[in-house]
């Protein structure tokens, strides 16, 4: 009898083994939710549950579904289980783990809990909101103050109780739609909008999405990155700003028999996001599956903010423009706006039609506003104003080294014109700039004597180079590239 009892407690300790324990360290253990193995709900939504071996979780509402089946079931078990294929082949001692790592949830801490609540005081006035992008974006006076607005009134009309009085008025939502050139500031302007206003952001690219059943991203995915960025919280995520990029990339294609999964039916399936809508998406993942928990998202809260370039618009306002061109006294010459840097100040919705935008898609992009292309003076500011300037940055990087770092004016115009020659807008700017930096960031360093290096327009025009000082005297530069 003992060698029995021997031989079953060594049998037992094996059957409880570490193969069926998760590799989860037990200090994590506690952050994270049980999640039910049949509705994937978290014990949070759900209540206690029931453990069963493997670490398989139940909810007692889906044991009470199961016990009920079986009673008001007439089918023989025997029957049943003789009939059911060979499960010889299938290894059920790591589905559960497996199922476990991927419908694990953390737990809501305390604070999260206890966060304060988004009200109208945290929204500042319009006129404080530009005032707090003047300090980030160079420019884009108008850009700026309809952004500002905009934001405003859109969460005047999501936090006030007051949205629909007495006299039944309901307030539409302000979503937006800006167009500008590239490097001009569209997904700067959203960022710094998004960080002065401390709500969730997701910024996505249109050109990813494709109609649903296709490869590519679903039109949901948008609002599963936004959850996300709220770190899975469904109301802060719905108080949040979706930026969708490159959507003229999107537009309709023009004489083509092949089915426009990437264009037209994106627009077609972003309809219901851009008016409002509740739509499930995967939390902690980017795709829907069967070991991913889901949860609903309203966007009726929810602010869209669409840019893109729109390449050759130009185009097709200057062809609506020159209609009028004839021969007369009140005719126009049609090469007259062919220079003009403001052409896309004059666009209406009828040009956007005639880019390719769906007329119903653009119905809910009640905004239209644009952006200037940069002009040489613009960029001056962009390098050294801003309150994260690029030139600031590279000073605090030199000011590590004990080193004081200058750019004179010369310096910086010629720069400037050297980055409205690449035609890339303010991006160009970065690029210049770590060109000429790479040897003086090398050479620094080495000798410790130098006390401030001032960057001249002969070394950005190689006639010359940067003028070095050590720490007292004034010595010659490294030298022209």
């Amino acid at each position: 009898m003992s060698d029995d009892k021997e031989l079953f407690d060594k049998d037992e300790i094996d059957m409880v083994g570490e193969d069926s324990k998760p590799d989860i360290p037990d200090n994590k253990e506690d952050e994270y939710e049980k999640v039910c193995f049949l509705c994937r709900r978290p014990e949070s939504k759900t209540g206690p549950m029931i453990t069963l071996p493997q670490n398989i979780h139940i909810c007692t509402d889906c044991m009470q579904k199961s016990f009920d089946t079986m009673n008001n079931s007439n089918i023989n078990y025997n029957d049943l289980m003789s009939n059911m294929p060979n499960m010889g082949m299938i290894d059920l001692s790591s589905m559960p783990n497996q199922v476990q790592e991927k419908q694990r949830v953390k737990k809501k801490k305390k604070n999260e809990e206890e966060k304060k609540t988004f009200t109208m005081k945290d929204v500042p006035p319009p006129h404080k909101i530009k005032a707090q992008l003047d300090e980030y974006v160079i420019g884009q006076e108008y850009a700026k103050k309809v952004v500002s607005v905009g934001v405003y009134n859109h969460y005047k009309r999501v936090l006030s109780t007051e949205s629909v009085g007495f006299d039944g008025v309901e307030i539409a939502k302000s979503n937006m739609l800006m167009i500008g050139p590239t490097g001009s500031g569209k997904t700067y302007l959203v960022q710094t909008l998004a960080k002065l206003l401390d709500v969730p952001l997701a910024i996505t690219d249109a050109t990813s999405l494709t109609e649903a059943g296709y490869i590519g991203d679903d039109i949901e995915s948008v609002v599963s990155k936004l959850l996300a960025a709220a770190d899975n919280d469904v109301e802060r995520a719905q108080h949040g700003i979706i930026f969708i990029d490159e959507i003229d990339k999107i537009a309709k294609k023009k004489n083509t028999n092949q089915r426009d999964v990437s264009g037209e039916a994106v627009q077609q399936g972003m309809l219901k996001l851009l008016e409002g809508s509740d739509v499930e998406v995967p939390v902690g993942a980017n795709s829907k599956n069967a070991m991913v928990p889901l949860t609903t998202v309203n966007t009726s809260n929810i602010l869209f903010i669409c840019g893109g370039a729109f390449p050759d618009l130009e185009d097709v306002i200057k062809e609506r423009l020159n209609k009028q061109a004839a021969i007369g006294f009140q005719s126009e010459l049609r090469d007259r706006y062919d220079n003009d840097k403001n052409i896309l100040d004059k666009v209406t919705v009828e040009d956007l039609r005639n880019f390719g935008m769906v007329p119903e898609f653009l119905g809910r992009l009640p905004i239209i506003f644009t952006l200037q292309g940069l002009d040489e003076q613009m960029l001056v500011k962009i390098l050294k104003e801003p309150r994260n300037a690029i030139l600031k940055q590279y000073q605090k990087l030199l000011g590590m080294d004990e080193v004081k770092l200058e750019f004179d004016d010369g310096a910086l115009e010629a720069i400037a014109k050297k980055a409205l020659e690449k035609d890339t807008g303010a991006r160009a700017l970065r690029a210049i700039l770590e060109e000429y930096m790479l040897d003086i960031m090398y050479e620094i360093p080495k000798d410790d004597n130098i006390g401030e290096v001032v960057i001249t327009r002969e070394y950005i025009e190689h006639t010359g180079g940067p003028r070095i000082m050590l720490r007292g005297q004034e010595i010659l530069g490294i030298g022209s590239n």
